[in-house]
């Protein structure tokens, strides 16, 4: 008999569209992509797409990796983020993405969310 054993990689195809969820349990939005650092082959940021009514009028937030914990359990992300610290983040709309290899922009981003940049 074949067990199954969680393993900690997963293809980010599946974890796109997975629920956001903070600590308090509140709904924050899906993970609408995940962008690379072609530089370093590292994730450089996940995409929060959060606010708004069946897609109108969402805001799209950067989030660091290590903000996000996978329940794999739940199926979902977990993040240590208030509801109104989102709120009041650095977003974007869909239509004008950041430049991930603007280091001035993901620093303060990292730096928002209290994290620091994996390029540090």
């Amino acid at each position: 008999m074949r067990t199954m054993v969680e393993t900690k990689s997963r293809s980010a195809s599946t974890m796109i569209g997975s629920e956001v969820k903070n600590v308090a349990g509140e709904k924050l939005g899906k993970i609408e992509d995940f962008v690379l650092d072609l530089d370093t082959g590292r994730i450089a940021y996940a995409v929060l797409s959060f606010g708004g009514f069946l897609h109108i009028g969402n805001k799209l937030f950067a989030l660091p990796p290590k903000a996000l914990n996978f329940s794999a359990g739940e199926g979902e992300f977990v993040v240590n983020i208030d509801k109104n610290i989102l709120k009041n983040a650095p977003g974007f709309d869909k239509d004008n993405w950041p430049d991930v290899a603007d280091r001035g922009y993901a620093t303060k981003i990292y730096a928002y969310y209290g994290y620091t940049p994996y390029w540090e």
